[in-house]
């Protein structure tokens, strides 16, 4: 493994700047009836509120809040249903942990809205505006929805790829144009945000959305590519996917142990926030990774 020299970095949330002096572990709270996880565990309030508290407790500094699997072959709930699970959970969360950083993971701009009016601080979009209507601003240029609520709400935005590949079964791209495809998708998006006047955006390269199994492990193999060319923090959602239980020929709830080795070879590549179900080992992680980067 390489000794990669982790760069600090900011955002700001309800108008405090909040520092990582040391990468980011994103909680998991899944409030779905068919997450490939842990899909109906926490629907109910009380479950909720006891698995965000566990994850603050072990260490998480946010809680990416989804109410829609995206699973292979689920089917996307209705927008409003969506915006209704999505803004109940981030009321309870903020109304029991009000200095908590909250996420939510959706893909629609109504949805999005309603989250950050309830409370939420952060926009978490799989699709990186590819599933929400274009507008026509001022100049005539058409823009995803998703990046000009983003702007109007002035909130700290995650763009992922692959996700509407992924949502609409379209065909994968093949090994050699993957990376390339990924730099021309963040930079074109990346210019449209910040000429819109979005501040703080992170990068998601879509571990196991729209991708193989072998194209997400040579994703993960060049990732410092991503983390070289980019400015952006980036950020490596693998927690228990098919990159790592399918290989090994086990289950999603078997996964733990590839989590970690996978997350590590992340961080060490130069992921500065890592998405999880299991926040404690991740922390974990980060802490001897720190030690070893001294050594």
């Amino acid at each position: 493994m390489k000794k990669n020299n982790f760069k600090s970095f900011s955002i700001t949330v309800q108008g405090r700047l909040v520092e990582f002096n040391r990468p980011a572990v994103m909680g998991i709270l899944n409030v779905t009836d068919d997450s490939f996880y842990d899909g109906g565990r926490y629907r109910k309030p009380e479950a909720m509120l006891a698995q965000a508290r566990k994850l603050l407790a072990d260490g998480a500094d946010i809680i990416d809040i989804g109410a829609s699997s995206s699973r292979p072959g689920a089917t996307l709930i209705p927008q409003d249903e969506e915006a209704r699970r999505l803004t109940e959970a981030v009321r309870l969360l903020r109304s029991e942990m009000p200095d908590c950083i909250i996420s939510v993971d959706t893909c629609f701009a109504a949805p999005a809205r309603a989250a950050i009016e309830a409370g939420a601080d952060i926009i978490n979009d799989i699709a990186g505006g590819e599933l929400t209507q274009p507008i026509n601003q001022s100049s005539n240029q058409a823009i995803p929805e998703m990046f000009a609520t983003v702007a109007e709400l002035q909130v700290p935005y995650i763009m992922m790829h692959g996700g509407r590949e992924h949502v609409n079964h379209e065909p994968y791209l093949e090994d050699d144009r993957l990376i390339d495809s990924m730099v021309q998708f963040f930079s074109r998006r990346l210019d449209t945000l910040y000429r819109l006047g979005v501040k703080d955006v992170w990068i998601d390269p879509g571990f196991g959305f729209g991708k193989t199994v072998e194209q997400n492990h040579m994703l993960l193999d060049r990732l410092d590519e991503l983390t070289t060319l980019f400015r952006e923090p980036l950020l490596a959602a693998l927690s228990r996917k098919s990159m790592i239980y399918r290989p090994l020929g086990i289950t999603p709830d078997e996964a733990l142990d590839g989590t970690i080795a996978l997350d590590a070879i992340a961080l060490d590549r130069g992921a500065r926030i890592v998405r999880v179900h299991d926040v404690k080992p991740a922390l974990e992680t980060i802490k001897l990774l720190a030690i070893n980067s001294k050594a």
